[in-house]
């Protein structure tokens, strides 16, 4: 049982124009090993209000000269990342972290980035499980596509809402403990012990 876990947390939706403001991370084999980092925006980043509501920093936060640069905290990322035997990363909506953490990276001027392409999704991960059961995943009446955010996987696989605002670590935990469930009918972590699985 082994991927790198990851929940980024930015100042919007655009990996070119916005800015890390934290990055919340896990070995799955070692849940144990856990990274957590945060930063201020880089100079001349987009900072959207809405990003701000969901992530709880201030604007004061997210340009706080006395944290470190987006450049440093993706360096110790990579870094920490590195001493994991599988590089696989994973989470929900996982290309948003995978495109903001590369796209960070060439703001730092990192020439090879160890990290591939390919990532694994709790939305996919969690649609295909309740397929397979014959269950019909949510959609939106509105938008006519899935409805499987990460409350509603967190919730299919027993456990409460994820707290608000949201932190990048908490939601990288929260990925690690649905992908332990989905793929292998297993509790995770600790602070989730208490929440039974549903289809046990």
């Amino acid at each position: 049982m082994a991927m790198l876990i990851v929940d980024v947390e930015g100042s919007g939706l655009d990996a070119k124009k916005n800015s890390i403001l934290s990055v919340g991370a896990l070995d799955l084999a070692h849940p144990e090993n856990q990274f957590y980092e945060e930063c201020r925006a880089w100079d001349g980043a987009h900072i959207e209000e809405e990003a701000l509501e969901v992530n709880g920093f201030s604007r004061e936060q997210a340009t706080d000269p006395a944290k470190q640069s987006e450049a440093d905290l993706v360096h110790k990322f990579k870094d920490w990342a590195q001493t994991l035997e599988e590089r696989t990363l994973a989470g929900q909506n996982v290309s948003y972290d995978r495109d903001f953490l590369a796209a960070g990276a060439e703001r730092a001027g990192h020439t090879e980035w160890p990290f591939a392409h390919r990532t694994i999704d709790t939305h996919t991960l969690c649609y295909m499980h309740m397929i397979k059961r014959g269950l019909t995943p949510p959609t939106d009446p509105e938008k006519h596509h899935s409805k499987l955010n990460l409350d509603a996987v967190l919730n299919y696989c027993g456990i409460p809402e994820e707290p608000k605002p949201h932190n990048a670590l908490t939601g990288a935990k929260s990925h690690a403990e649905v992908i332990s469930r989905l793929l292998y009918d297993k509790k995770l972590l600790p602070e989730f012990d208490q929440y039974e699985i549903p289809w046990l």
